[in-house]
């Protein structure tokens, strides 16, 4: 090759590399190697911090018992309710536990506790990770790690924290032996019932010393300490003791599999059910439901219990000092004064619980739960195991309007919308045959929505279940803050047979009084609690919500629940009171509770009185009480309504609905004909009714006609002819149509009035 060819060649060359020079010009900064030297360099100073941090942090000083101090409760104005906190708390030696009862904590908790160092760096990362995305608490600790966290820390959940609770835990794993680390774990540990430690624990769930603990019962406290407010057996949820049996089964199961229990014995072992808690020193009557209460509000809000119950709290409850005396002395004066268990024994059978609510701050003024420690410990106020019967009709009227839903003939439903208030009249429309009775087997003919609310007219309110969609009437319930896991879509939900709390039917009307923005009732109003030495408030989630109904709706709603007060079922108790007000009274089947929920335009108060047998707390009717008959939602809870509320709001009883609403003013629509007591052989509907009713604040003075009551006739207009009587008058048929196939809803029956 000459000269001129080989310069030639290498310009070429030089040519086709430029564009790779360019290239490794750029990623010259990026290359793997200079990478990988990046990550190990981050790496060795991550472990040089760490040694650092090894080096500077030494074990301190166990701090949480001189931590320990009462926690305040307050009234709304300030003044002091209770302090609570005297620390139940005794450390017993290891080997005062037994040692199967000592292995269910490590069963529970940490299976590698004899093995591991100390540190569980995966779930400690995970748990880093968390806390920096504002996730809260994360499980992954081992046993070594949450005694750190019980006896040298605090609860705080801070990155700085937790690598604290690394470095000192892998320091006490490497000066102390594994059974002083666990004995200082069991007797560090909160189990709830203000226990600290296992023989504060052993005496408040089994009142026994720790030697006596059983493996099955060592295995529920063990399962206590993932929540022990949850967990608690006679506070729990159905969910919360069906949890925490599964948690029991767990440890027992891991210890066969660590060969700590032969599978034999693990056969024979049954949940041993906790007795009864005792009351906390210095707190009782209405004052213990009060303080749990709060505290459970609190934990579910974020609040960690350990820490909580660790003390320095100051807890202002919304409670009205004067508004509560008012409360529990109605009770006193409207029912217990007249119940003698010794004369008649279905008087020891009766409970009542109730909640009121201040419906602009939707704040829980005064609230009574019952007897109060000792004498009974579940608050009746927010439990959830009975009907409310009809109390949760208009919730179906609010769900209708809401969807704007028709008759099976087409027309809008309002409370001037005429039903078939027929005893027994088959449902139609439904998926499942229906035909419930009202009470008495009472008979009505065409009446009014307005009426029917009146005098909760259970066969109006069937159809109208059917008419509306009865996952729509559920979805309603459950925006206005019932609990959805308790609601059966099925048509007898329609008369109430769910499960509600006298503090979810408050939230529920609160609504309503709220012009259809959501009351999630709520007891505290302020928390506040020391961080490094500065008293801290709590970030509490606001009581007033979203608008979940309309104000239309909520407003009309107001307005036809005043001819419940003025003209129906809860007149005897509440009409001619001296402020204005409107509710609804609730009887189940067997009566086994009986309600009134009512407001004014300042209070909404619900009062739920339930049957309840002294010896398994099963319930029972409450038909004799007092030394009558039937216990409705008319007589003891609207009495006791009506006392309290009438003290409650003193000097401020004036006050006036403002309502915007055009349909119905619990008020009759438009007077027209009377129609005939026989129904004609073939009935030709009506116009719709009037949707502007006369604003005089009554309600319709007649029923309608029937051919088996004679009453006399509603004075509306009728407007579905689907819920008219059948040709000839005969209690069978319905011109609607019949009703869809299926077995008959085999709920129980309730509803009345």
């Amino acid at each position: 090759m000459g000269r001129a060819e080989a310069r030639r060649a290498r310009q070429g060359s030089a040519r086709r590399a430029k564009p790779n020079e360019k290239k490794s010009g750029i990623r010259r900064f990026f290359t793997w190697k200079k990478l990988l030297g990046a990550f190990l360099g981050a790496c060795l100073l991550g472990i040089l911090g760490f040694i650092g941090l090894y080096l500077y942090v030494d074990i301190p000083k166990g701090n949480s018992a001189a931590k320990l101090q009462s926690n305040v409760y307050k009234y709304s104005d300030g003044k002091v309710m209770a302090r609570v906190g005297q620390v139940n708390r005794e450390s017993v030696p290891i080997d005062r536990i037994p040692k199967d009862v000592q292995r269910t904590f490590v069963a529970a908790e940490n299976k590698t506790f004899y093995d591991d160092s100390g540190v569980d760096l995966k779930g400690t990362l995970r748990g880093v990770l968390n806390t920096l995305r504002g996730q809260g608490k994360q499980g992954g600790s081992t046993i070594t790690q949450q005694y750190v966290k019980n006896y040298y820390l605090s609860q705080e959940q801070t990155v700085s924290r937790k690598l604290q609770e690394i470095v000192i835990s892998l320091k006490v794993d490497n000066k102390f032996d594994k059974e002083d680390i666990l004995a200082g774990y069991i007797n560090t540990s909160y189990y709830g019932r203000g226990a600290y430690g296992i023989q504060a624990a052993a005496q408040a769930y089994y009142g026994v010393d720790v030697e006596k603990l059983t493996v099955s019962q060592g295995a529920y406290l063990a399962s206590l300490l993932q929540a022990p407010s949850q967990y608690d057996w006679s506070s729990a949820t159905k969910a919360g003791q069906k949890l925490v049996k599964q948690r029991w089964a767990y440890t027992l199961d891991n210890m066969v599999e660590m060969k700590w229990l032969p599978a034999a014995d693990r056969a024979k072992q049954k949940f041993d059910v906790p007795q009864d808690p005792k009351p906390l020193p210095g707190v009782s009557g209405q004052t213990s439901y009060l303080v749990k209460q709060a505290k459970q509000e609190l934990f579910a809000q974020g609040v960690d219990e350990t820490e909580f119950e660790a003390g320095g709290w100051t807890v202002t409850l919304g409670i009205d000092k004067k508004k509560q005396k008012a409360l529990e002395e109605s009770v006193k004066r409207k029912l217990t004064d007249d119940l003698d268990p010794k004369r008649r024994k279905v008087d020891g059978d009766a409970q009542l619980g109730a909640t009121s609510v201040d419906p602009k701050s939707g704040h829980i003024v005064a609230m009574y739960g019952g007897d109060g420690y000792p004498k009974h410990y579940t608050n009746n106020a927010t439990r959830s195991d009975y009907q409310p019967a009809s109390t949760f009709k208009p919730l179906i009227l609010a769900s209708a309007m809401e969807n704007n839903a028709v008759t099976q003939e087409r027309l809008p439903i309002t409370p001037n919308t005429i039903y078939d208030g027929r005893n027994r009249r088959p449902v139609v429309g439904g998926d499942i045959a229906f035909a419930p009775p009202n009470e008495d087997e009472e008979q009505y003919g065409k009446i009014s929505v307005q009426t029917a609310t009146n005098d909760s007219v259970n066969a109006v309110f069937a159809q109208m279940g059917a008419d509306v969609g009865l996952d729509e009437i559920k979805k309603t319930a459950v925006d206005l803050g019932m609990d959805g896991s308790k609601i059966d879509a099925k048509p007898a939900m329609t008369l109430g047979t769910m499960g509600a709390s006298p503090l979810q039917m408050a939230g529920a009307y609160a609504t309503l009084d709220n012009h259809g923005k959501k009351v999630t009732p709520t007891l505290v109003k302020k928390a506040v609690h020391p961080v490094d030495g500065v008293q801290t408030d709590v970030p509490l989630k606001d009581p007033i919500g979203d608008q979940v109904l309309s104000r239309r709706t909520a407003d009309t709603l107001t307005s036809v629940l005043t001819g419940v007060v003025n003209d129906g079922t809860a007149s005897d108790a509440v009409k001619n009171t001296a402020y204005e007000a409107a509710g609804k009274t609730g009887t189940s089947d067997d009566n086994k509770s009986a309600w009134f929920v009512g407001y004014t335009p300042k209070l909404v108060t619900a009062v739920g009185m339930f049957g309840e047998s002294p010896k398994g707390g099963t319930q029972v009717s409450l038909k004799g009480t007092g030394g009558g008959g039937r216990v409705n939602g008319g007589g003891y809870p609207a009495r006791v309504w009506a006392a309290y509320t009438e003290s409650a709001l003193g000097g401020s009883t004036g006050a006036e609905f403002d309502l915007e609403t055009d349909l119905g003013a619990g008020v009759p629509p438009t007077p027209t004909p009377t129609p005939s007591k026989t129904p004609s052989t073939s009935p030709t509907p009506s116009e719709t009714p009037s949707k502007t009713p006369s604003q005089t604040p009554s309600s319709p003075s007649g029923r309608p006609s029937d051919t088996t009551s004679g009453k006399p006739s509603d004075p509306a207009t009728p407007t579905d002819p689907s819920s008219s009587p059948p040709t000839g008058g005969t209690d069978d048929g319905d011109t609607g149509g019949k009703p869809t196939g299926g077995k008959p809803d085999d709920d129980s029956l309730t509803g009345f009035r």
